[in-house]
Order: C-alpha cells, then structure tokens, then sequence
C-alpha cells in the first residue's frame, strides 16, 4: 500500500474511531422534543375538538383515511374518549421526556410512535416540519444525543460494560452514520427547495416576497406590509433565498464557512417563524442546522465555562483580605507549598479537564475513542 493511500485508509480509520457533532445532535433531539412538546401544549385547550373521536375529523372517516394510505395511527385503535386522553396525554409526556432527556434511545422511538399518531390524525394543522421530523428521529436513534442536555439516571453506565466489546466499537461508526445521514437530509431539502423555486416565474421576476407576506395566513400584521411595500427588500428577499438555498451544501463542506452557514440558516428560519408563523417547521429547521454548529457551541461553551471559573475564582468568598489580582498572593509572607515552594500562583487557576460539554468535533486533533470514553453509549 503506498503512502497516500496509507494515509487516507488512516484517516477513515480515525475519523470512524471518534464521535463527531455530540453536542449538535444532542441539541437536535432537545429541540424536536420540544417542537413535540409545544404542539400538544398549543393545543390542550381544543384537543377533544381537534383531534378526539367525536371532534372535527369524524374517527371514522379518519380511520378509512389511514387504512387506504397503508400507514398506522394510535388513535384508530378505539373510539373511546378514554383511549384517546390516554394516548394524547402519554405522547405529550413522552415528547416532554424527549426534551428533558430521560428514556434514552427507546424514549425517542416511542415519542416518533406518538408524533406520527397525532400528526396522521388531524394532518390540516401541519406546517410541512412534520416532514422532517418523521425522517430525522429515526436517524437520531443511531446517534448519541443523551450524551449533553440530559438528565440520566445512569442506567446505561451500568449496563454499558455488559455489552460485548464488538458492539462498543460500533457506537463511532453508526453514530457518525447518523450525524452524516441528517447532514444529508438538510441539504437535499435546501438544494431541492431551492430549485424549484428557480423554475418559478415569481423567483425569478424577483416577486415571490411580496405575494407570499400578502396571503394572510402567512403574514404578521405591522410588520410584513413594511416588508413588501418596499421593493428593494423584496427583491434582495427573492433572491437571497432562492441562492442561499441552491449554495448551502457548498457552505458546509468548508470547514471555515460550515458554522456561518448553519448561522444563516438558522437566522433565515427564525425570520420564517415570525414573519409566516411557520412555528413549527422553522424550530425543526433549526434543531437540525444544530449539527454544523456542534464544533463553535463546543467551543463556545468551554470558553465560557472557563470564564466562569475564573470569575468565581477572583471573586470567591473569603479573599477580602488578598489583592485583588487574580492569581496573585496578598500582602505579607507568601504561602508555603508541602515541598517548600511559593505558591505564588493561586492553585485554583490551574488548568482543568476539558470541560464536559465540549466534544470531539470541536477537536480535530483530539486522540481516538476521546468522546466514546467519556459517558457510555445510551
């Protein structure tokens, strides 16, 4: 084997040996669970209307509907109001678990269970995130996503060294599966959303902003007409997205562009949410964009919780009567270490572990399996 190809086989090799995006995909399977959350909560007040078997979807015609479509839904089980505040509540519990992060990869499994249940059974109130929901959760399962934002009770450490070491050293590779795997989706939405906006005549007139903010189920009133009443808004608009979208896989194949492209993703989605009211799919948007941003959070996030250290360092109890210089001893004689040196630096400036939060990905460098021995696989 020559060199280059030694040196590509090496490469591979580690890059299959680490967990990439932890903190992305942990990020991801939050949020969704929160989408989840929200859309039971939003409609608590009206679910026997909206979604019980005596409410606007007649349980008959609902349960004719799935059966043509060849699909499944909890709710034609029975058409018993008992069953259905059973099955609503628990899916509401469930997407709560999801959010908080207990129940593990099986908790997300029963929460995707629920979501599409609810989702089939009164499809008039759904904004197109529903579509991405039911393709991305099933990739999470193969990810890490319990690794940050959850509250374990520690089942898996305890059952982790029970697992046979073949299956251990799976956790990279099918992790990284999954990680790649919704990479891949978010683009292939972008690139095709994008191009079929390109063959419409409205995007390429320029146009398309001013009729879509003037459908009034998709406007935010005081806000929108200040949008398309102004023609170069409207124009930059059009056309901005329409090549934002087209050139968004290219942004986060460079390194260097990938956490500004997930930034402008998430700007372009949030202001889809507020100005549209496309709630719903602008959140399920943005958990995904999570994934390109894994490497700046991490690092973000150390960054902060080093500062946080050092201020709760300067600022501790029981320094009044030292200098106020970090790290440096008051007046008098200095200390005394056991070994006889000054302790001339403060000891509690010493460089600590890596924090928890920061992942692999944020560290191109960092050795093999780094991730993989810090928390067992969930």
């Amino acid at each position: 084997m020559n060199a280059a190809a030694r040196k590509f086989v090496d490469a591979v090799d580690g890059a299959a040996g680490r967990h990439i995006s932890v903190l992305g995909v942990s990020g991801t399977r939050l949020l969704l669970g929160f989408v989840g959350f929200m859309y039971y909560a939003s409609q608590y007040g009206d679910r026997r209307y909206l979604f019980g078997p005596d409410g606007v979807f007649p349980w008959g015609e609902f349960t004719s509907k799935v059966q043509e479509a060849g699909t499944f839904s909890l709710y034609t089980v029975s058409s018993s109001g008992v069953w259905f505040e059973l099955v609503f509540h628990a899916g509401m519990l469930a997407a709560l678990a999801v959010t908080l992060g207990l129940g593990g990869r099986l908790g997300l499994a029963v929460h995707w269970v629920f979501l599409w249940s609810i989702y089939q059974r009164q499809p008039v109130l759904l904004d197109g995130g529903d579509n991405l929901a039911y393709l991305v959760i099933p990739m999470l399962l193969l990810t890490r996503c319990y690794d940050r934002f959850a509250l374990s009770g520690g089942l898996a450490k305890k059952l982790a060294p029970r697992v046979p070491s073949v299956l251990r050293s799976l956790s990279a590779p099918l992790h990284n599966l999954g990680v790649v795997a919704i990479a891949m989706q978010i683009c292939l939405v972008y690139v095709v959303s994008g191009l079929y906006k390109v063959q419409g005549k409205m995007w390429q007139d320029g146009t398309a902003l001013f009729y879509v903010l003037r459908v009034s189920e998709f406007s935010l009133p005081g806000v929108s007409n200040l949008v398309y009443e102004n023609d170069l808004l409207v124009f930059l608009g059009t056309y901005s997205t329409t090549i934002f979208l087209v050139y968004f896989p290219l942004g986060v194949l460079v390194p260097q562009l990938r956490p500004w492209a997930a930034m402008a993703s998430i700007g372009f989605h949030v202001s889809i949410g507020v100005l549209m009211g496309l709630t719903g799919f602008a959140l399920t948007m943005v958990a995904c964009d999570l994934i390109f941003l894994s490497g700046a959070l991490g690092v973000a996030m150390t960054k902060t919780a080093a500062l946080l250290r050092r201020l709760q360092s300067s600022g501790g109890p029981g320094r009044s009567g030292r200098s106020g210089r970090l790290g440096r001893p008051g007046r008098g004689r200095p200390e005394k270490l056991p070994g006889g040196a000054n302790a001339a630096v403060s000891t509690e400036n010493a460089p600590e572990p890596a924090d928890r939060l920061s992942t692999a990905s944020t560290a191109p460098t960092a050795p093999t399996g780094e991730v993989a021995a810090a928390e067992p696989s969930r």
